[in-house]
């Protein structure tokens, strides 16, 4: 894949929240990716992040590309904040059109070793956010006569990936289905919910805090460790999640809801 995102009009028009808009640092996350793809489809992007200083490489390839973006602050694991903060994007351009759940992280441990306080905390970020962010999205796509949301799971929550994260796992397992049954209640209402899962990419996370926490800050190690299971023989970025959830938002997936769209180079078909 080329360095640079394609430009395209798939959301022309269209008004598209990206939660998790920010990065650990340069280059190509999930969110940024996103949050990037989507502008250059025509979107306005109300980007949102926890930390607004994580979204600045975000805010300026936008800006730099001739996008449109406002950047708000918000907590989506704090009920109160994403209530205000699907308001303010209301009130900065009028309507809801698109929902991208992008929050979440991992935490290392099994049923024994985690302790509960990380397990309430997994939940809070990974799962908790998704349920929040559509309770109040939701009624404003209805507004307009529909929407579509596309959540970020993970392949940890349809197979075991090689790490013994019991709650990363079961949050990840629970969006998915989270997205299959808003889906089917939303369907009559021109509202399709699905889901991008992604697999083990090389996201500016890997650098950031997966080799600490996996092989000592050996990036190298992490990287080979993790391209042996990839049967296409390379490792995807944020950009081929984004092109994933760019196809799920868009128009194109008018006849496709409830479903996954798992983005691993064929890891997860494997049997090692």
């Amino acid at each position: 894949m080329s360095e640079e995102l394609i430009p395209n009009d798939r959301l022309r028009g269209k008004v598209a929240i990206v939660t998790g808009a920010g990065c650990v640092g340069p280059g190509w996350g999930n969110g940024r990716a996103v949050a990037v793809l989507f502008a250059l489809a025509g979107a306005k992007v109300f980007a949102v992040d926890r930390d607004l200083s994580a979204m600045d490489e975000t805010l300026a390839r936008i800006r730099d590309l001739g996008g449109e973006v406002t950047a708000h602050a918000c907590d989506v694991t704090d009920n109160h904040a994403v209530e205000a903060m699907v308001a303010a994007c209301t009130a900065q351009y009028g309507r809801v059109d698109v929902l991208v759940n992008n929050v979440g992280g991992s935490a290392a441990g099994g049923a024994v070793a985690l302790s509960e306080d990380k397990w309430d905390a997994q939940i809070d970020l990974n799962l908790k956010s998704v349920f929040l962010t559509c309770k109040h999205a939701l009624p404003e796509m209805e507004k307009v006569g529909g929407g579509a949301i596309v959540n970020t799971a993970s392949t940890s929550g349809i197979r075991f990936t090689g790490s013994p994260q019991v709650a990363y796992a079961a949050t990840k397992a629970a969006v998915i289905q989270l997205g299959r049954v808003t889906a089917v209640e939303y369907a009559p209402r021109g509202i399709r919910v699905n889901t991008v899962v992604p697999g083990q990419l090389h996201t500016p996370m890997v650098e950031a805090r997966l080799a600490g926490q996996r092989t000592g800050g050996n990036v190298d190690a992490l990287l080979d460790s993790r391209l042996k299971r990839i049967p296409l023989g390379f490792m995807g970025d944020g950009r081929d999640t984004a092109y994933a959830a760019l196809f799920l938002a868009s128009d194109e997936a008018r006849f496709v809801t409830g479903t996954e769209i798992v983005v691993d180079g064929g890891m997860t078909a494997r049997c090692d």
